[in-house]
């Protein structure tokens, strides 16, 4: 439409005719600092913004009346913010990489299933504290429809929270209580599609042909927020919840659709506008983060897949302008399950400013099965750099299913076959491989092909219900190891560490789903129990399994705490001459000085020796501290020993 000239000029014009008109409309606040605030934020990212919008909806007659209405709508909560937001966002803008800091520890939980419903979470506030967290997300909890409801992603009303967990004010309420605490509120923004109970379906189903307009029928509710196109490489089966818009497509009414989420149609600008209008106030109530749900998936055209358009990155980054402009204390997490070449184009300050890291995930359940770690560090070798101010969340698992979503080309490089790996990896974390420790359950098997995805806990896939089932305590031991090693792994590796509530206890599968008609066909709730209270308040002694492995964990979270390097996101992966260990370094400055960390990560449950020589080069001395076991190292010897599992954070010393 313009060369960059021409667009710096249209915007500039542009923002010279609709400035006034704003400032007519809010006349009455123009004399009030915070308006003050307001233009100086609207001054800055006005550009972005309008650019973005122009490049998705400039083509229609109508668009700068849609920009206007934008524009107001920045303006009103700006204005409706309350004081306390208001503060935090100048903190924030003080401090922008708060993020990034080595004190940061994330939790995840469904709040029904963790406290029962708000007022109860926030009764485990202290909870959190102990352990260590300063991000806190909860899972879907709005209103939702009765019975199959994608679990909560099929969002019937964005202001309404779940009846059965509390109102809107308990959430505000919880938000604020734990921003005192120092913790952050993280919810899911489902923006991709809506329940056929919104507003929009229902008006749609009236007869209203522009509700008609909004929205567009997905396939089945667990797939609508995926729609993948590569079903070899991400789900099973020939084509399950591919969307392929065709134009001859004959048009589907909202009568037509069964009782799943239907899609939003954000091609349209007024979808645009009250999605906008739905994450502000989800800002205004007191969350700092959103996730956003099938990133990906979000900008639907004839023609095409669907997946990962040029527009679904002009989309984010408009409403990444509105955040900017209105409340710029708010980042968002790109939940972008697609091939690893995609995932990091939707990170940067400009779009998502945090991302999961599903590769690094993948790949730590990879080298479990292998023993070995040719593709976590080839892979992490280079696809573990994101832009400067960013940061991955590293997590061991999540509410859903792991998928083998490592690269075909980045295994073919090291002599894998993609395919025949990962029914190798299904038939081991399912523990029908020999010899495997692992007890989780396939996720949408497709007999056919062999083809699935795996559910389990991280205690039940790390061997431990294996090891209890048989009271083996050898088997015990390891499998404790392996737990620990993960979370060592991912609380040192660069970015936020994220712990699935329960696993800091080792809570195995609770196969009782089964006997729940809604949720039996869906094996993911075998790693979605409820917190069993009595085995929590176990974690204070040390004698069990469940004080082992939480007393462990909290000192590695604590101990992360004072090492600076473990902050931050840049990271090096290192060859230590064996297949067995996985090493990297991590260095950065802080106001102590430089500070330089070594992590060696033994993935077998053999001991592993290195040459002491490798690291010497890589840490840059002969003697070393280590972290975790709080003693000293020297080189003395031509070969450097780990134990089974073992994981060190060694620092050099003079």
């Amino acid at each position: 439409m313009f060369d960059d000239k021409q667009l710096a000029r249209e915007t500039q014009r542009t923002y010279a005719r609709v400035l006034p008109r704003l400032e007519q409309r809010f006349a009455a606040h123009l004399a009030d600092p915070v308006w003050q605030v307001y233009r100086q934020r609207l001054d800055a990212h006005f550009p972005q913004l309008f650019t973005r919008l122009l490049a998705l909806y400039g083509d229609r007659y109508d668009f700068y009346y849609h920009l206007e209405t934008v524009l107001d709508l920045t303006a009103r909560s700006w204005l409706d913010r309350p004081d306390d937001l208001k503060t935090l966002d100048a903190a924030r803008a003080a401090d922008p990489a708060w993020y990034q800091r080595e004190q940061m520890l994330g939790g995840v939980c469904y709040v029904d299933l963790f406290a029962g419903d708000l007022q109860h979470l926030r009764a485990r506030i202290p909870y959190f504290q102990e352990l260590g967290l300063t991000y806190l997300h909860l899972m879907p909890l709005f209103k939702a429809p009765e019975g199959d409801n994608d679990g909560g992603y099929a969002v019937s009303d964005y202001r309404q929270v779940d009846p059965d967990l509390g109102t809107m004010a308990d959430l505000e309420t919880l938000a604020t209580e734990l921003r005192a605490a120092g913790i952050s509120l993280v919810l899911d923004f489902v923006f991709n599609h809506t329940s056929d109970e919104h507003r929009w379906a229902q008006a749609a189903r009236g007869g209203r042909s522009r509700a008609r307009r909004l929205l567009l029928p997905l396939p089945r509710p667990h797939h609508a927020r995926r729609l993948r196109p590569h079903p070899a490489r991400d789900l099973p089966g020939p084509t399950p919840g591919q969307l392929h818009l065709s134009p001859g497509d004959r048009p589907v009414g909202l009568d037509d659709v069964q009782p799943f989420p239907v899609g939003s149609q954000l091609s349209q600008p007024a979808v645009f506008h009250d999605m906008a209008a739905e994450m502000l106030f989800l800002a205004n109530i007191g969350t700092e983060v959103l996730r956003l749900d099938a990133l990906a998936f979000t900008w639907k055209e004839l023609g095409t897949d669907c997946e990962s358009l040029p527009q679904a990155h002009t989309l984010v980054q408009a409403f990444n302008a509105v955040l900017r402009i209105a409340a710029p204390a708010l980042l968002f997490k790109s939940e972008a399950i697609v091939h690893p070449d995609e995932v990091n184009e939707y990170i940067s300050l400009d779009e998502c400013q945090l991302s999961y890291n599903p590769l690094l995930m993948a790949l730590l359940w990879n080298s479990l099965a292998t023993r070995e770690v040719r593709l976590l560090r080839h892979s992490m070798g280079y696809r573990f750099a994101i832009p400067e101010g960013c940061a991955w969340v590293n997590y061991i698992r999540s509410h859903d299913d792991i998928g083998w979503t490592f690269d075909d080309g980045d295994a073919g490089a090291l002599g894998i076959n993609g395919y025949d790996h990962r029914r190798f990896l299904n038939q081991f974390y399912t523990g029908r491989f020999p010899g495997s420790f692992a007890r989780g359950l396939p996720f949408q098997e497709n007999p056919r092909t062999g083809d699935a995805r795996i559910s389990g806990t991280l205690a039940s896939l790390a061997g431990l219900e294996r090891a209890r089932q048989y009271d083996n305590h050898a088997e015990i031991e390891l499998s404790v190891r392996r737990i620990l090693l993960l979370h060592a792994v991912i609380l040192s590796i660069g970015g936020i560490p994220l712990i699935y509530l329960g696993d800091e206890i080792g809570t195995l599968n609770d196969y009782g789903y089964r006997n729940d008609p809604g949720k039996a066909e869906d094996s993911r709730w075998v790693h979605r129990p409820a917190t069993n209270w009595e085995d929590m308040a176990k974690r204070t002694d040390a004698a069990t399994i469940q004080g082992r492995i939480y007393q462990q964990l909290q000192h590695l979270v604590h101990l992360r705490r004072t090492l600076p390097a473990l902050g931050g996101a840049e990271m090096d992966v290192i060859n230590v001459g064996t297949d067995h260990v996985f090493g990297f370094v991590r260095n950065r400055a802080s106001d102590a000085g430089e500070q330089r960390i070594l992590v060696l990560a033994n993935f077998t449950e053999h001991g592993q020796r290195i040459d002491a020589n490798e690291l010497r080069l890589y840490g840059l001395s002969y003697r070393f501290h280590e972290h975790i076991s709080d003693t000293p190292v020297t080189l003395h010897d031509a070969e450097f020993y780990l134990e089974p599992y073992q994981v060190m954070w060694l620092e050099p010393r003079a």
